[in-house]
């Protein structure tokens, strides 16, 4: 497996999940850092059980489109595995390195995407992509308008919808006592976590709880550009007291501050700046609540919808008055909320955790090996 995102300790669970299945012989290449411009992100170490890890600077670390490991034929060639799986998108240069280096030595190359706007690249990224899309033997989308898009760009071969990552149902889980009840001495936490930008709804997120009645406090868990306008927004709103800011913290964490919070929203927009666009790709924040019994709020923007199921309300992207409705709702019903919070965590465990995205990744494997011909093996 190829992947700039597994020098993050916890990514890594899943490839120990993957690791551990009878008959997986797994060897990792992921960088020692990744380069954020203003800080190096260091790899994390974990636990690494079962497989292998190489650590390889790749060369334009820092640059998601055009980064590359020089060493990853030789790699290939030494290792020859059944199944190159490289966990990035397809119009990265990455990507079609890879392929080539899979060339006449490796059976079964997958990709992954994110990408769920349908959009037109510039070369040499459409030169990228459009190999990917025809030498790639399998594709996993994260959501699903991704698999949508890559079936509309004329992609043909085995295709499976599945997160990137799960979450670790030991680190999130509900907390002791209960948070679903609170009073006049105990106000009403709604909880935001996340990037403090535009896209993320926030905005609109204020206008819906400048008419909630009754004792409540906004928790932001997260930071961002949108922080001052957010401050001055609630001040003018009459609500700035009501508003904490907590302030980006450490992974280990945040399970922690979300079972402070007694729902969590994000009522995120499908977003537009001149060339740049945006739209919820995932809506990972949502999983992690609902793994610490935490009722969700959402949008119904990109893929949200889809993670929440039945398991949460949601509302109309930019609908100031649905949103409201929805927190009033659940502000004013504590049975609805531990009904919510109940099978918030049931849909976490039956869908999303590290184990099972591990083991619907080690499914994908299996059908495409089954379709490997004597003479397709090198």
């Amino acid at each position: 497996m190829v992947s700039k995102a597994c020098y993050v300790a916890a990514y890594r669970r899943k490839l120990e999940c993957l690791a551990a299945i009878r008959g997986v012989d797994l060897t990792l290449v992921t960088p020692p850092y990744w380069d954020h411009g203003t800080h190096r992100a260091p790899f994390e170490p974990g636990n690494d059980r079962g497989y292998r890890v190489v650590l390889e600077n790749p060369a334009l670390n820092g640059n998601f489109h055009l980064h590359f490991y020089r060493g990853l034929p030789k790699l290939v060639r030494e290792v020859r595995p059944d199944i190159l799986h490289v966990d990035e998108e397809p119009y990265d240069f990455v990507t079609f390195h890879a392929l080539r280096a899979a060339r006449g030595v490796v059976p079964r190359v997958l990709f992954f995407t994110w990408q769920n706007i349908d959009r037109q690249f510039q070369p040499p990224f459409n030169w990228f992509e459009s190999r990917t899309l025809r030498s790639a033997h399998g594709a996993i989308s994260g959501n699903q308008e991704g698999a949508q898009i890559l079936r509309r760009k004329g992609y043909a071969r085995p295709l499976y919808v599945i997160p990137q990552f799960g979450v670790d149902q030991e680190r999130f889980q509900p907390g002791e006592g209960s948070v679903h009840s609170f009073s006049e001495e105990r106000p009403f936490r709604i909880g935001f976590s996340g990037r403090l930008v535009e896209g993320k709804g926030l905005l609109v997120l204020l206008r819906a709880l400048h008419q909630l009645q009754g004792p409540w406090e906004l928790r932001l868990l997260g930071s961002g550009p949108l922080e001052p306008r957010l401050k001055q927004e609630a001040e003018e709103l009459g609500i700035g007291s009501r508003l904490s800011f907590r302030g980006a913290v450490g992974s280990e964490a945040v399970p922690g501050e979300l079972r402070q919070f007694d729902i969590l929203v994000n009522p995120s927009l499908t977003w537009q700046r001149g060339r740049t666009q945006w739209k919820e790709q995932f809506g990972r924040s949502f999983v992690e609540a609902m793994a610490c019994g935490i009722p969700v709020v959402g949008s119904d923007s990109g893929e949200i919808p889809n993670v929440i199921g039945d398991a949460g309300l949601v509302a109309p992207e930019g609908n100031v008055d649905e949103l409201h409705h929805a927190l009033r709702r659940l502000m004013g019903d504590s049975d609805l909320r531990r009904h919510l919070a109940k099978a918030g965590r049931e849909r976490v465990l039956q869908h999303y955790t590290q184990e099972r995205i591990a083991h619907q990744t080690y499914q994908c494997y299996q059908q495409l090996l089954d379709d490997v011909t004597p003479a397709e093996r090198p």
